[in-house]
């Protein structure tokens, strides 16, 4: 199975993804409701390994593992509202053998909305850490990003 289309792409050493924000991701006030943010920043890291060519779905379905977030640290900076046009700015910081971290920044124009340092790591189907498929490794070493 290939891996999916893409609907962000790389800009240098960072991953952009675009989004709108729906009623739907708004609360009574017409603010993006916090839980929203980590949404937009999962769907850019998913976006940003179909863009490096890792197909995440027939790993899984194969029985090997998936990603699963470890550690994250959130910091929100100014609200999101109503209409507003994003952008997930995601950047690979480190590849170890078991996990990957990405800083991620969600961005309206030149505004910093909301930013995060995510660690996920490569888990069994039962949840236990273990080394990420070799040929995902693969595809991240020739990206452009801090330990090349």
């Amino acid at each position: 199975m290939n891996a999916p289309a893409a609907i962000g792409h790389f800009q240098g050493l960072e991953h952009h993804f675009g989004l709108r924000v729906y009623f739907e991701d708004t609360d009574l006030t017409g603010i993006v409701y916090h839980a929203n943010y980590l949404r937009y920043m999962e769907r850019a890291r998913s976006d940003m390994l179909a863009a490096a060519g890792i197909d995440q779905r027939s790993v899984f379905e194969a029985g090997e593992g998936a990603y699963a977030v470890r550690d994250i640290a959130l910091r929100y900076r100014t609200p999101a509202r109503l209409s507003d046009d994003l952008v997930v700015v995601s950047r690979l910081t480190e590849l170890r053998g078991a996990s990957v971290r990405i800083q991620q920044r969600v961005m309206r124009g030149e505004t910093i909305v909301a930013q995060a340092e995510v660690e996920a790591a490569f888990v069994s189907p039962t949840g236990r850490p273990r080394r990420q498929p070799q040929e995902w490794v693969a595809k991240f070493e020739p990206l452009p990003w801090k330990g090349n």
